[in-house]
């Protein structure tokens, strides 16, 4: 079961969805880097979208935008 997450972003000036920060249990996570946008399948989650590989606190994690919501791979809980 996917949990959506609510994702604070900003749109570049060619339209892309930039992800800047996310919120997760009642904290907020800033979104150091974005290493990667591509298509995707969420394998863990189900799921097609976009998938933003994102640096969240050192360490990598599978940002994923399907349609107009966000959530990320079940496995990659945010602690």
């Amino acid at each position: 079961m996917k949990e959506y997450l609510e994702v604070i972003a900003k749109f570049n000036i060619n339209g892309q969805v930039i992800p800047l920060y996310i919120d997760y249990n009642k904290r907020r996570y800033k979104i150091d880097k974005i290493k990667q946008i591509i298509p995707a399948v969420s394998l863990k989650s189900g799921g097609l979208g976009l998938r933003y590989t994102c640096k969240i606190s050192g360490q990598d994690y599978y940002l994923f935008l399907e349609e107009d919501h966000w959530f990320i791979d079940k496995k990659d809980n945010l602690y």
